[in-house]
This record gives C-alpha cells, sequence and structure tokens, in this order.
C-alpha cells in the first residue's frame, strides 16, 4: 500500500453557537465560513493564525453535549514541548497551550518548507543568523555561500532534523 498525504484540517467543538462565535472572534481567530441551512442547521468555522487546522461548530453539528471536548492542543511558539498554559472557551471545552519552536524529527515534510507569515519567516532567518554567525566564528572565515547554509539551517530546523554546525 503507498504512502498517503494525510493532514488533519477540521476538529468539531461542541458549543454554544453564537456564544462561541463571539469568543474565538475575540481571540483574533479567522471567521472562515458561518452558513446556515435553514433554521435546522448552522455550521461555523474558525482557524488560528497559521494554523492548517480549523474548528467547526453550530447548529446541529454534533450531537456532543456543549463544553464536553477536552484536551483540544493548540501550539504556540516559544520554548519547545516545555511551556504550557490551559483555558477553557465559555462552554467549558477545555484547551491546552503548548510552545513549540523547533518540531521533534519527522514531524515536517523537509519538500514542503513553508511559513505562516512573514514574521515566521523573518524569525527563522534571525534564528539562522545567529547560528551562521557561530558557523563562521568556528570556521574563522566569512561565508560566501551563506545562502546556502541559511536555506539548509531553515528547513532542517522545521523538519526537525539535525541542525548544521
Amino acid at each position: 500500500m503507498g504512502k498517503v498525504d494525510m493532514k488533519l484540517e477540521v476538529v468539531v467543538i461542541p458549543v454554544s453557537e453564537d456564544r462561541a462565535k463571539r469568543f474565538y472572534g475575540g481571540l483574533g481567530w479567522r471567521l472562515d465560513a458561518d452558513f446556515p441551512a435553514g433554521d435546522d442547521f448552522r455550521v461555523i468555522q474558525f482557524t488560528p493564525p497559521g494554523s492548517g487546522c480549523s474548528v467547526i461548530f453550530g447548529k446541529n453539528v454534533t450531537a456532543a453535549a456543549p463544553g464536553s471536548a477536552q484536551g483540544l492542543y493548540l501550539i504556540v511558539e516559544r520554548r519547545t514541548y516545555r511551556s504550557f498554559a490551559s483555558f477553557s472557551d465559555p462552554d467549558g471545552n477545555g484547551w491546552l497551550l503548548q510552545e513549540i519552536t523547533t518540531r521533534l524529527p519527522g514531524r515536517i515534510d523537509r519538500a514542503a518548507t513553508t511559513f505562516a507569515s512573514a514574521s515566521d519567516l523573518a524569525s527563522a532567518l534571525r534564528r539562522a543568523a545567529a547560528a551562521h554567525g557561530q558557523h563562521e566564528k568556528r570556521t574563522g572565515a566569512a561565508d560566501p555561500n551563506w545562502p546556502d547554509w541559511y536555506a539548509e539551517y531553515t528547513v532542517r530546523e522545521q523538519a526537525g532534523e539535525e541542525l548544521p554546525t
């Protein structure tokens, strides 16, 4: 059986729709959809900034009780896998913020290196610049191929591979 590319794109959360729409919008999450279909169905979709996965909720989207989703991880970047904070939405669905700056090996496809924003790319370039400065100190010479070094560093960092020295 061949390898199939899979991505988790949407998570359904059980909420009271209008209160949740105000809450998740207030977090700065992007409203992707708000589609009613008659009086008995409505789907609302939000995506956190920089996320490849969205949440959906609404009227008759799920039979689960509002507030019953727990252990939802929302990853933020700062200190890899060691820093946590938690919160609950107004219906009681529990979220855990986990900080990640460098993904573990195998979490990012090396061939699909992307950045969610210009500031994410700028941060990656700053980290590469600092590491490259150390590289030049070790070699004792300026590196004329610094663009190649930066590119390799950035791709390896995103893929969670060993970084160049």
